[in-house]
């Protein structure tokens, strides 16, 4: 099923494929990793696989539900939705055809805006050809700092309806960023006991370049030892820009 979720930017979470592995600095304090070894001993079943100790952690193998991709059809209202949430699905050991499918549901539920996001911007690239692109599916690349920017580039090549960042955890300025191609921007701090902290003006660069080049603008989190420990107003109001909605 759906699950709610408190992330400001989305309604609820689908996770067809469970677990991942760390590979930039913006994995370090993964929320995913942390929560899947707390499910796993729970004994919740999606997280009964172990990853590897040295990039992954106790529930959080990579896994594919295949129950899970039944679950959209069920949804009688429209909603916005986080794919994959628990995971990446560009990740390479998901097969292409399973992404295939993941695509199939999106394309056959099209009352639902779903949003994928993923570190693995090379695979999305080389991909891309031999996936249909539905027009209610945005996708995003995470950019925590300019040593990643080169994953604006791949997503650019991708035909998504809205291809959107998420600089979160923000860990530098973006100074080098280019938006041309791109259709919203999601920003915010990490949160967590070994928080790192985010610079005011990373941030106001980055909305500056937003407002003169016209992509809506979100600011999710200052971040903190909790989510909410910062609050989200910057400079006296907060910042919830999002594309229209599919349908709206």
């Amino acid at each position: 099923m759906a699950q709610s979720t408190g992330i400001e930017w989305t309604e609820v979470t689908w996770n067809p494929t469970t677990g991942c592995d760390k590979i930039s600095t913006g994995c370090d304090n993964c929320y995913a990793l942390t929560l899947a070894r707390r499910l796993k001993a729970m004994g919740t079943e999606k997280y009964q696989n172990d990853g590897d100790p040295r990039t992954s952690g106790p529930g959080f193998g990579i896994t594919l539900h295949s129950d899970a991709l039944q679950q959209p059809y069920s949804w009688r209202s429209p909603r916005v939705v986080f794919v994959n949430s628990m995971s990446d699905l560009f990740h390479a050991r998901v097969p292409l055809d399973f992404v295939q499918q993941v695509f199939e549901v999106i394309s056959n539920t099209p009352q639902h805006t779903y949003q994928v996001l993923t570190k693995r911007s090379s695979r999305l690239r080389k991909l891309a050809g031999k996936l249909n692109w539905p027009d209610n599916l945005w996708i995003g690349v995470s950019v925590e700092s300019e040593e990643v920017l080169y994953r604006v580039d791949d997503l650019r090549s991708v035909p998504a309806t809205v291809r959107f960042l998420s600089c979160e955890p923000l860990l530098g300025p973006l100074g080098g960023l280019d938006l041309a191609g791109i259709g919203w921007l999601i920003a915010g701090g990490e949160s967590g006991p070994n928080h790192r902290p985010l610079d005011p003006r990373w941030v106001t660069d980055i909305r500056d370049k937003c407002l003169s080049t016209g992509v809506p603008f979100f600011f999710k989190q200052w971040g903190g030892r909790t989510p909410k420990q910062g609050g989200r107003e910057l400079e006296g109001r907060q910042w919830s820009e999002m594309p229209a909605l599919s349908g709206a």
